[in-house]
């Protein structure tokens, strides 16, 4: 038996087919899959979201240490609440996890991925020597993420009216708390939405308020699905420790200026910048019959080879898709070998859907 999260009643008592997950028991679907994807695409669906990490960092310090720790600058964040995508990566410039860190009142907030959950904070703490910084691991709250067009709209109808207009005057890729929640715009499907943090012994009735009016509970099935067509990064698949975020197309998280602030990992990725054999990450569509996935072996004739890192049927293209990490001097079109058979594939940027539209 795995960890639980709160929701785990709840997802039982919905009919969901439940699986591990990095050591935690959680829904991969409530029925069918393809329709909670579609869900998401055209209104909107509620994830339970509460088996990532959460922790608040203070103290006179703080700022210095997460310039320290990741490759992107906090220094960016100069509004309350303001929201920032970076690589934390070790010294050889793998990348050890992806997340997002909020500047808040007194300090930042930080949300980690579930599988990576003891080795960051083992990271995290072994990092903070020399900083005068707190660190607090949020285990008290539960994470739900709402997402869809439809998804700030519906939300806002449920809550109370200080949550409510806080959920209307949210800009893109920011969260503020309002009492004990805390209220961000940004997601992980290419849709607009909310990820909203919470006291763990509310998430259960707020849950149940969620889907009694309609908002569909969805599974991890078509959460990945979705980010895959959003073009977004799986830790574990497309990055791990062994891969550079100049080969994970996460070059524009990595912030190079100030050129004195020597972020972990900067030196192996000064030396690999200019590199112009540096493989990249690239998009696949497949016009044929088929399905891509992680680990088949795409060819570029001519060129060389490399291979896929994540793939899966696409329900809004009708078409199988893929993120590959591909030679860089790879063009728009490959082969991926299936089941011993060579299929031609289109090589796209690695963005397919957003907001809804369709872009390759």
């Amino acid at each position: 038996m795995g960890q639980r999260t709160p929701l785990y009643e709840q997802h039982v008592a919905l009919g969901a087919k439940m699986v591990d997950f990095g050591g935690w028991d959680m829904p991969l679907h409530y029925g069918s899959q393809v329709e909670e994807h579609h869900q998401v695409r055209r209104d909107c669906g509620v994830f339970d979201v509460s088996h990532m990490t959460v922790v608040d960092i203070a103290g006179s310090g703080a700022k210095a240490y997460l310039q320290h720790l990741l490759a992107n600058d906090v220094e960016r964040l100069q509004v309350l609440g303001k929201a920032l995508y970076s690589g934390m990566l070790n010294e050889q410039g793998g990348v050890i996890d992806d997340l997002i860190v909020y500047l808040a009142e007194d300090g930042y907030r930080m949300v980690v991925n579930a599988a990576t959950r003891d080795k960051d904070l083992a990271w995290l703490q072994a990092q903070s020597a020399g900083f005068a910084v707190t660190l607090t691991e949020r285990s008290d709250m539960a994470m739900l993420a709402i997402q869809g067009p439809q998804a700030r709209n519906r939300v806002a109808e449920l809550v109370a009216a200080p949550r409510a207009a806080l959920i209307h005057e949210l800009k893109v890729f920011q969260g503020l708390p309002e009492g004990d929640w805390f209220i961000a715009r940004t997601g992980y499907t290419g849709e607009d939405g909310l990820e909203i943090i919470l006291p763990a012994v509310e998430a259960p009735s707020f849950f149940n308020e969620l889907v009694g009016a309609g908002i569909a509970p969805i599974g991890l099935g078509a959460r990945d699905t979705l980010r895959l067509e959003a073009g977004m990064n799986l830790y574990g698949q497309d990055m791990t420790e062994e891969v550079s975020p100049l080969t994970a197309n996460m070059g524009w998280t990595i912030a190079w200026e100030p050129a004195e602030r020597d972020f972990i990992g900067r030196a192996a990725l000064e030396a690999q910048r200019n590199d112009p054999a540096l493989p990249r990450l690239v998009g696949l569509v497949l016009e044929e019959r088929g399905v891509l996935r992680a680990h088949q072996v795409v060819r570029v004739a001519g060129i060389g080879e490399g291979e896929i890192t994540s793939g899966s049927f696409s329900p809004t293209l009708g078409k199988s898709i893929a993120l590959a990490r591909v030679p860089a001097a790879t063009a728009d079109r490959a082969e991926v070998e299936i089941r011993g058979k060579w299929y031609p594939v289109r090589v796209v940027q690695p963005t397919f859907v957003r907001h809804g539209k369709i872009l390759v």
